[in-house]
């Protein structure tokens, strides 16, 4: 077995962790495969926290990892803030051991003289998000790894605004983390009496926050009764989306039952994730026996959001994060336009992963639209930059993440839920459906067609044929994809846009990122990303075409297809 890594492990045994981790420890020496995933190297803290596999090592998530993360964010909390009384709040997920890894920060953290707010059960990271806000605390976390499979968990970092660490505070926390040297640096002995629960409170004002989101309430007055599906996937957002959207005035919210049910093992569906399809099977089945007409399913915590809409055939079609991110933004300008509320100084945001349709739906509304790295940390520091200056009315990325308005600084699936009923509403009021209305939107602003392709690269190896794969991109980058010629090509990382027609180079104004994006002479665009946050590697295409009249749909609809098969192959992915 490699020495180094059998040291790593030795010097864990010898530290004062508790008996039980100490035998898996023993065990894990018996499969060098295992003690090696478990050890070759730290957990990262990232810049947005933690998230891995649950298990005892360095490299996973356990009561000890969680610890050293919790103490190295204490430790910068009492630097910036030396002589003010520091609140922060913290909540979870449902996945297994969320609510003792919850306790066990609120622990570490009261141990450091910090209050704590610890919502008294699991809790969409939306709501963490505005309690940080609402509560006044100078920092949050919340308990969770999203959408990744049940094996996973993950902590997640915020600042005083709601939003995940972003420069300086998150190299900062970073290297207050790895100044750590040892489990005994951490202060594991909680103060009970700066702990206090958060819950109903909490969440009313939250629900009211987003009521005020309303952009149409007679078309929902005219249509209460329309069918929703909606699911939790067994996780945080059975606790308020239904509660939202029946303030809101719907009065036919169905739960699925079989997944309405908190529980980390996610028992129904493979992977937790409303991108899947697989994920959403159940709602589906559920709708077709009600005749229902939108279905809606979440993630584990809530902050993403997948839906369902009957097709021109009447069948129910899954929409992906780009159309309802789309969709969203189209409506919600329609609505402020219609209302007569544009002052000239209102905004919105997308991802550089996320369509480009959002841009051109801005700019025929004279509303700006501004880019950023992939992550809502991103857009919640655009929008704290721009704080007084200009006003925030919605975001979005293509991974089903959306934000409507700015009280929340993270993506919010639990207000994206209300305001997706809302605007069915009002497509209904208008004689569309709301696949229509995506038609009319494609007929307007350019039909634009995208697909992801995700490549799973788990362990030591696969992260290596990730960088592996990034720097042959680097090397030999493509020269055409389905026939168009590359004209540009942007490198994230080494913060260059380069013509490929005459090699002229002009500076990026972004933060360094690991992402790679080619354009052709027709359009389309493909970028390459490592995700950040699970063991995969990914590639959006993105192509469009006009559509001028709305019974071509169907013909350039395919022939998109077409174009994105033809990059597919292209790509050469194994």
């Amino acid at each position: 077995m490699n020495q180094e890594i059998l040291a790593k492990a030795q010097k864990w045994l010898d530290s004062d962790i508790d008996e039980q981790s100490r035998d898996e420890i023993r065990s894990l020496m018996t499969d060098e495969e295992a003690l090696t995933d478990a050890f070759y190297k730290d957990l990262e803290f990232g810049t947005g926290g933690l998230r891995g596999i649950m298990g005892i090592g360095s490299n996973r998530m356990n009561k000890y990892t969680v610890g050293i993360a919790t103490q190295g964010l204490a430790n910068y909390l009492r630097k910036c803030y030396p002589n003010e009384d520091i609140k922060v709040a913290i909540a979870h997920d449902s996945r297994n051991q969320s609510r003792f890894f919850a306790e066990t920060t609120a622990g570490v953290f009261s141990a450091n003289g910090i209050t704590v707010y610890l919502f008294d059960d699991l809790r969409p990271t939306p709501e963490l998000s505005f309690a940080i806000r609402h509560l006044g605390c100078q920092s949050g976390v919340v308990l969770t790894a999203s959408h990744n499979p049940k094996e996973y968990n993950g902590y997640k970092a915020y600042w005083n605004d709601g939003a995940q660490l972003v420069p300086p505070h998150d190299k900062n926390v970073i290297d207050e983390v790895n100044k750590i040297s040892g489990i005994s640096e951490v202060k594991f002995g909680a103060d009970d009496a700066l702990i206090q629960p958060i819950g109903a409170e909490v969440d009313k004002d939250y629900l009211s926050e987003i009521k005020k989101l309303a952009l149409s309430p007679e078309a929902v007055a005219q249509q209460k009764d329309i069918k929703i599906v909606y699911s939790p996937i067994h996780g945080s957002g059975v606790k308020l989306v239904p509660p939202s959207l029946e303030e809101y005035g719907f009065t036919q919210v169905h739960v699925v039952e079989k997944q309405a049910q908190p529980d980390g093992n996610f028992p129904t569906v493979v992977y937790p994730n409303p991108e899947e399809k697989e994920a959403l099977t159940i709602a589906l089945e559920e709708a077709e026996k009600l005749q229902a007409d939108l279905v809606m399913a979440t993630d584990p915590d809530a902050d993403r959001v997948g839906i369902a809409v009957r097709n021109l055939e009447g069948d129910l079609e899954l929409l992906n994060g780009n159309q309802t991110g789309s969709l969203l933004i189209y409506y919600i300008l329609q609505r402020w336009k219609e209302r007569d509320q544009f002052h000239g100084n209102e905004y919105v945001v997308k991802t550089i992963v996320t369509t480009d349709l959002i841009e051109k739906i801005a700019e025929s509304y004279n509303v700006d639209c501004y880019s950023t790295l992939t992550g809502f940390k991103y857009i919640a520091s655009l929008i704290r930059e721009l704080e007084g200056k200009k006003k925030y009315l919605a975001g979005g990325e293509e991974s089903y993440g959306y934000m409507v308005s700015d009280f929340v600084r993270d993506k919010d699936a639990v207000a994206s839920c209300a305001m997706i009923a809302e605007m069915y509403a009002y497509a209904k009021t208008k004689g569309w459906s709301l696949y229509e209305m995506m038609i009319d939107m494609y007929q307007r602003f350019g039909f634009y067609k995208e697909a992801l392709i995700s490549l799973t690269k788990k362990g030591k190896k696969g992260a290596e044929e990730i960088v592996q794969m990034m720097a042959d991109f680097r090397s030999n980058p493509p020269k055409s994809f389905a026939g168009s010629e590359v004209v540009r090509l942007i490198d994230y990382q080494a913060g260059i846009s380069r013509d490929l027609a005459n090699g002229a180079e002009e500076a990026l104004d972004y933060d360094r990122s690991n992402v790679l994006q080619f354009f052709t002479k027709d359009g389309y665009k493909i970028s390459a990303r490592p995700s950040g946050t699970e063991p995969k590697i990914k590639f959006y295409i993105s192509v469009n075409a006009p559509l001028e009249h709305r019974d071509q749909f169907r013909e350039i609809s395919t022939r998109l297809d077409g174009i994105i098969r033809d990059i597919r192959d292209d790509l050469q992915l194994n």
